[in-house]
């Protein structure tokens, strides 16, 4: 493990490394074989924690169909159902429904809104789940579609007596994996490209300059 934190070429490659590193002048530059400077792997690590903090309730959480059921029940009511204007309509369903369940949704709701259009759009498909007794949350809200989320979490017994998926979007999976995977892609690169290198302890004399 001790030689592998060292470098990952054996000495014979090492030793081509070194001899090829030597005849490059460079063009009169010089490059020390130098560790990646400590305060550079900090400010890295920094950025992505920092990254990660800042996005985490918003990255990769997509719309479900339960945020906006209080918005579909409060399009019919016969406040709404007399105003002409569509914006001062949907202004005033956003209002009456903002202390839903307790503020529960509203969060979402700030920040996937909808106009009076989209709002006709997938009322008839959230009733429809309704009517159905359907989970709203295994629903995601694409566009003026109202599909089932293509999450597969816990089995359950759905209300249709079918043993499947819940497809419920976790707290904790807010398109993170995905993330995690390009980020441990992209160090375990660095890590094998950095490796190949010479020893950072050999330093090339660039033809004596």
């Amino acid at each position: 493990m001790a030689s592998f934190l060292v470098s990952m070429s054996d000495d014979g490659l090492n030793a081509k490394a070194k001899a090829l590193w030597e005849r490059e002048a460079l063009g009169g530059l010089t490059e020390d074989n130098n560790r990646v400077p400590k305060p550079i792997v900090a400010l890295l690590v920094l950025t992505i924690l920092t990254a990660f903090a800042i996005t985490f309730p918003l990255w990769g959480q997509r719309p479900n169909a339960a945020i906006y059921a209080g918005y579909v029940a409060a399009m019919d009511t016969p406040q709404i159902q007399a105003m002409k204007d569509d914006k001062a309509a949907m202004a005033a369903i956003v209002q009456m429904t903002k202390n839903d369940d307790g503020g529960k949704w509203q969060a979402l709701r700030d920040r996937h809104p909808l106009t009076m259009d989209d709002l006709r759009a997938i009322a008839p498909q959230i009733k429809a789940l309704e009517a159905a007794g359907d989970n709203l949350q295994e629903y995601n809200v694409v566009g003026d579609h109202v599909t089932m989320a293509n999450f597969e979490g816990n089995l359950i017994t759905d209300n249709h007596g079918v043993t499947r998926h819940l497809h419920i979007q976790p707290w904790w999976d807010k398109g993170y994996f995905i993330d995690l995977f390009f980020i441990a892609f992209f160090f375990t690169g660095t890590t094998i490209a950095i490796k190949r290198l010479p020893p950072s302890s050999w330093q090339p004399r660039h033809l004596g300059h």
